[in-house]
C-alpha cells in the first residue's frame, strides 16, 4: 500500500505551545480574520485542541511578509498570510479554513502532483514559472507562479500537512513573451519591398505565439484610402471583412461568431482590437491591424501598450516596404529614361551625321581648292563655320561612341604604339590654347622600356579629354602631363593647379552627363560625357582611372593601363592636330576679326564665353558699332568700370558671373542703371523670355537668330535708351539689391586676355553681387497662373542673395508647393490673393505664404499630404491656420560654416 501522505495530524496529544490568544497575534489583517473564525466547524477543531506544531506553523505563516500557505490534515485545511491573500484575489477570505482542493479546484490539476509528492517523500519542490489557472478576477485567468512545496510536520514527527512559499511572476513571463514576439515580427519584416509578402511574413511570426495574439489580420490601403485584407493568421480569412473604410469599422467584427480558441486553456476568444497602421506624423494611415485578445488575460494598459508597439512595428515595416518599392520604381523609371535618352541621342546623332558631312565636306573643299583666292572676310567666315562644324561633329561622334560602348559593340583594337611620343604629341595639340590662357603646359614623357599595346584613337580621346579639362578649369598656374612605366602598367598623370573638385562630387565625377554644380570654368559648353568617356575607354583597355583633388588647389587624374599585347599591326589614321585642338577649346580666343565702323552708332559690349561667338558678333556689329568684348560677367564689369558702353549684349549661361548676375550688378550701380541690356540665350520658349523680361532685361533674343533681327533690336534698344536716362529698377529685383554698391574691379591673375579692342586682366570669380539682407513682400492673385511668376521672382531674389544653387532650387520648390496649396485649399477667401513674404538674414531664409480663406479638407482626389512631405524635406515647415487664413512658414537656417 502507498504511504499515507498525512500519517498523523498531531491532534491526539496536545503539546504545550503558544496560547490560544497568541496564535493569531502580530497585527496582520489575516490574523485578525482567522482569530475571529470558528475553527470548530473545520476538520481540525477549535484552536484549543491544536498541537504545538500547528500553532507554531500558523504563527510563522502569519508573521511572514512573503506569500505563504499552510494546509493541515487530510482535508487540506488552509492557513495563509496577507501576502498570499492578495494573490488569490476574490477567493479571499472565503478560502480561510477551506479545503485547498476546493478553493483552487480550477488549478488543482497543476498543483496536485507537486503537493502530494512533497508530503509523501518529504522532499521540497521548486517549480519556477508554474502555469496556473485561476478564477480570482471573474474570468479564467492565465497566471504564473514560482513556488516551493514542503512537508509540514506534526508533534509526533510525522507529515501532518503541506507548507508552500510562492510568488507570482505572471507580469514578467507575459512581458518577456511579448518582447520576443515583437522581436520575431521585426525580424520577419526585414527589408522587404513587397508589402503583401511582408504582411504574410508578419502573420507567420505571429503564428509562433497565439497566447497574446490568438488571431490577426493585416489590412493595407490600396490606390485610395480603403483598406484591403492581405494576410491573416489563426482565423479563416473568409470569416473576416475583405475590405473596410477605416480601422474603426473592423472593431465591429462579431468575434464570438468566429469561434477562435485562444489562450493556454483553449477558451474561445470574445474580443478583438482594431489598430490603425500610422504612416507617420501628418500622413494618412497605411493600413490597419485586427488582433484578437486572449480570453485569459485582461485588456489592461500593458496589453494595450503591447498592441500599440505591435502595430507600430508593422506600420514601420509597411512604410519602409512602400518606400523601397517607390525607390525601386523610381530607379526603374530612371533606367528607362536613361535608356530612352541614350536611344534618342543615338538616333539624333546618326541623323546629324549626314547634314554634317554635306556641310563640312564642301567647306573643307572650298578652303582647300580656293582658300587663297577668296576675299579675306569670306575665308574667315568659312573657317569659322568649319571650326564649329568640327566641334559639332566631335560631340556627335562622342555620343555615338558612348552609345556603342554601352551597347557592348565597341572593343579596343590594340596596336604596338610608342606611347611616349604619341602622348607628347597629343598634349602638344593644346599647348597653344594653354599659353593663350596664360598657363604653363609641361609634358614629361620619357621613352618607355617597350611599346605599349593601345587603341590609338581611344588613347587620343583619353589624353585630349583630360588635358582639355585641365585647361578649361585652370585659370592660374600650370598643367603637367607625365607618362611612366610601373611594372606591367603604363601610368599617365594629368595634374593642374585649377579650381579643384569638392569631395562630395568625386564619387560621381566619371558618370555620364554629370557636372560639378557652380564650378568656375572657361566655358559651360560640353555634353558632360568627357570623363565618362575616359573611364569607359580606359576600362576597354583593362585599366583604371582615378582622381585626387582639393578645391582651390587643383586636381590630378591618373590613368593606369597594362602594356598588353597588340591585336593588329595596322593603326587607324589620326585626325589633324589643329582640328582636334579647335574642337576641344570653344572658349579659346581668336582675334582675327576686329573691324571698326567709320561712323559708329555707339559702343556695344559683347559678353560671351565662346570665342567664335564673340568673333562672329564682332564681325557682324563692326560696320555699325564700336565693339568691345568680354568672356564672362566679371570681365564685363571690369570693362564697364573703365568705359561705360551704350549697350550691353550678353549671353545668359557663362562661367563665373552669368548674364542674370551681370544684369543685377549693372542695375545695382547708379552709374550703370540706365545702360540697356540685350540677352542672347540658347534657352528657347516663352517662359525663358518671360524670365528675362521679369529680371529687367531690355530685350531678349534666343539662339539661333537672324543677323538682321539682332541689328534691328540693338538699334531699337539704343534709340529708346537715348530718350531715358533716369534709372528704372525692375519690380522683380529686390529693393535691397538696388542699394548695393557696384562690385569693385578685382586684380587679374597672371596672364591677360585680349577681348576685342580692350585688353582686360583675367579675374577669379567674385562674391555674388547685390546681396539683400532684408524683407521682400509680394501679393499674387489666388490662381494657378500666379505660381510661375512667384517662381521667377523668388529664384531671382535668392540667386541675388548669393545662395547655393541647390538650396535655391529646394526653397523655390517648397515655396511654390505652399503657394499651390494656398490657391487650391483656401475656400471662401476674404481676399482672392496670396501674400508672400521673404526674409533674408545673413544666410538664413524665411518664406511665409499666407492665404485668406478657411482650409479645405483633402479628398481622395487631392494630394493626400504629399505637398507637406515635399516641403518638409527641404526646410522647417510650420502652418498656423485661422478663420481668416492660413500661414505656412518655410525656414531654412544659415548653413554651417
Amino acid at each position: 500500500m502507498a504511504p499515507d501522505p498525512v500519517a498523523g495530524t498531531g491532534l491526539q496529544d496536545v503539546a504545550p505551545g503558544p496560547g490560544t490568544e497568541d496564535v493569531f497575534a502580530g497585527g496582520s489583517g489575516n490574523g485578525r480574520l482567522m482569530a475571529a473564525f470558528d475553527w470548530s466547524t473545520t476538520p481540525i477543531g477549535p484552536v484549543e485542541t491544536w498541537p504545538a506544531s500547528l500553532r507554531y506553523a500558523v504563527r510563522t505563516v502569519l508573521a511572514s511578509r512573503f506569500p505563504m500557505i499552510l494546509t493541515w490534515g487530510r482535508e487540506y485545511t488552509q492557513f495563509y498570510n496577507d501576502a498570499y491573500a492578495e494573490l488569490i484575489g476574490a477567493k479571499h477570505p472565503g478560502a480561510i479554513g477551506d479545503d485547498l482542493r476546493i478553493t483552487l479546484a480550477e488549478g488543482w490539476a497543476a498543483l496536485q502532483q507537486p503537493v502530494e509528492h512533497a508530503m509523501a517523500t518529504r522532499e521540497a519542490s521548486w517549480i519556477p514559472q508554474l502555469l496556473l489557472l485561476l478564477e480570482r478576477a471573474g474570468y479564467r485567468e492565465e497566471t504564473y507562479f514560482t513556488v516551493s512545496h514542503a512537508p509540514a510536520f506534526g508533534d509526533d514527527g510525522e507529515v501532518a500537512g503541506m507548507h508552500a512559499v510562492c510568488t507570482e511572476v505572471t507580469r514578467q513571463v507575459v512581458a518577456e513573451r511579448r518582447q520576443r514576439l515583437l522581436h520575431e515580427v521585426s525580424t520577419a519584416a526585414g527589408r522587404r519591398e513587397d508589402e503583401r509578402d511582408l504582411a504574410a511574413q508578419v502573420c507567420g511570426a505571429l503564428a509562433g505565439d497565439l497566447l497574446d495574439v490568438p488571431f490577426a489580420a493585416v489590412y493595407l490601403t490600396g490606390d485610395g484610402a480603403r483598406l484591403h485584407q492581405v494576410a491573416t493568421v489563426g482565423v479563416d480569412a473568409a470569416a473576416l471583412p475583405a475590405t473596410a473604410e477605416r480601422a474603426a469599422e473592423l472593431g465591429d467584427v462579431d468575434v464570438v461568431a468566429l469561434h477562435v480558441p485562444g489562450g493556454p486553456f483553449g477558451d474561445e476568444v470574445g474580443e478583438a482590437v482594431a489598430l490603425p497602421l500610422s504612416g507617420g506624423a501628418g500622413r494618412e494611415p497605411v493600413g490597419a491591424l485586427l488582433v484578437g485578445v486572449s480570453p485569459n488575460r485582461a485588456l489592461d494598459e500593458e496589453y494595450r501598450t503591447f498592441h500599440q508597439l505591435l502595430a507600430g512595428q508593422v506600420a514601420a515595416a509597411v512604410t519602409d516596404a512602400r518606400a523601397y518599392a517607390a525607390e525601386r520604381a523610381r530607379a526603374e523609371a530612371l533606367a528607362e529614361l536613361d535608356q530612352a535618352k541614350t536611344t534618342f541621342f543615338s538616333d539624333v546623332s546618326h541623323e546629324l551625321r549626314t547634314p554634317l558631312t554635306l556641310l563640312l565636306g564642301p567647306i573643307t573643299d572650298a578652303l582647300a581648292e580656293s582658300g587663297g583666292q577668296l576675299p579675306a572676310p569670306v575665308r574667315e567666315q568659312l573657317t569659322l563655320a568649319l571650326r564649329n562644324g568640327q566641334r559639332l561633329k566631335r560631340l556627335v561622334d562622342d555620343l555615338l561612341e558612348f552609345v556603342s560602348i554601352e551597347a557592348g559593340r565597341t572593343a579596343a583594337v590594340r596596336v604596338a604604339t610608342d606611347l611616349a611620343v604619341t602622348t607628347a604629341e597629343l598634349a602638344g595639340v593644346l599647348r597653344a590654347a594653354a599659353e593663350r590662357a596664360g598657363l604653363t603646359l609641361t609634358v614629361d614623357c620619357p621613352p618607355l622600356p617597350r611599346p605599349a599595346a593601345v587603341d590609338p584613337r581611344m588613347w587620343e580621346k583619353i589624353v585630349l579629354n583630360l588635358v582639355a579639362n585641365a585647361v578649361k578649369y585652370t585659370f592660374v598656374g600650370s598643367i603637367a602631363v607625365s607618362l611612366r612605366a610601373d611594372g606591367d602598367e603604363v601610368v599617365l598623370r594629368v595634374s593642374d593647379t585649377g579650381v579643384g573638385i569638392p569631395a562630395a562630387e568625386l564619387p560621381a565625377l566619371f558618370e555620364r552627363f554629370h557636372r560639378v554644380a557652380d564650378s568656375p570654368a572657361r566655358s559651360r559648353e560640353g555634353t558632360g560625357l568627357g570623363l565618362a568617356m575616359v573611364r569607359e575607354l580606359v576600362g576597354l583597355h583593362g585599366g583604371t582611372v582615378s582622381v585626387e583633388s582639393e578645391p582651390g588647389t587643383g586636381s590630378t587624374f591618373t590613368v593606369r593601363v597594362p602594356f598588353g599585347e597588340p591585336d593588329t599591326d595596322t593603326a587607324p589614321p589620326a585626325s589633324p592636330a589643329e582640328v582636334r585642338g579647335a574642337a576641344l577649346t570653344p572658349w579659346d580666343d581668336d582675334l582675327a576679326w576686329q573691324g571698326r565702323s567709320a561712323d559708329p552708332l555707339g559702343t556695344v559690349l559683347v559678353v560671351d564665353d565662346n570665342a567664335d561667338m564673340r568673333a562672329y558678333l564682332t564681325r557682324l556689329l563692326s560696320p555699325s558699332w564700336t565693339v568691345r568684348t568680354a568672356s564672362d560677367g566679371e570681365q564685363a564689369l571690369h570693362d564697364v568700370a573703365r568705359v561705360c558702353p551704350d549697350v550691353v549684349l550678353t549671353d545668359v549661361m557663362m562661367p563665373g558671373l552669368d548674364g542674370f548676375g551681370l544684369l543685377r550688378a549693372l542695375r545695382a550701380d547708379p552709374a550703370t542703371q540706365a545702360v540697356p541690356v540685350v540677352m542672347l540665350t540658347a534657352r528657347a520658349g516663352q517662359e525663358a523670355a518671360v524670365e528675362g523680361f521679369d529680371a529687367g532685361v531690355d530685350d531678349y533674343l534666343p539662339k539661333p537668330f537672324e543677323s538682321a533681327e539682332l541689328l534691328g533690336r540693338l538699334r531699337a534698344v539704343f534709340e529708346r535708351s537715348r530718350g531715358r536716362r533716369e534709372p528704372v529698377l525692375p519690380a522683380a529685383l529686390p529693393a535691397a539689391a538696388s542699394a548695393a554698391p557696384a562690385p569693385p574691379p578685382r586684380p587679374r591673375a597672371a596672364g591677360s586676355v585680349t577681348a576685342g579692342t580692350v585688353t582686360a586682366t583675367a579675374a577669379p570669380p567674385q562674391a555674388p553681387v547685390g546681396r539683400p539682407d532684408s524683407t521682400t513682400t509680394w501679393r499674387f492673385p489666388s490662381r494657378a497662373s500666379s505660381i510661375p511668376a512667384l517662381r521667377r521672382r523668388l529664384r531671382a531674389l535668392l540667386d541675388g542673395a548669393g545662395l547655393d544653387g541647390d538650396r535655391v532650387y529646394d526653397l523655390v520648390l517648397a515655396a511654390c508647393e505652399a503657394a499651390t496649396n494656398a490657391v487650391e485649399h483656401a475656400q471662401d477667401p476674404g481676399e482672392p490673393v496670396v501674400d508672400v513674404r521673404v526674409t533674408l538674414d545673413d544666410g538664413a531664409v524665411e518664406i511665409a505664404v499666407r492665404d485668406h480663406g478657411q482650409w479645405k479638407e483633402r479628398t481622395s482626389s487631392m494630394d493626400r499630404g504629399r505637398g507637406s512631405m515635399l516641403m518638409s524635406a527641404f526646410a522647417e515647415i510650420t502652418a498656423v491656420p485661422g478663420p481668416a487664413g492660413t500661414t505656412v512658414t518655410i525656414r531654412s537656417p544659415r548653413p554651417a560654416a
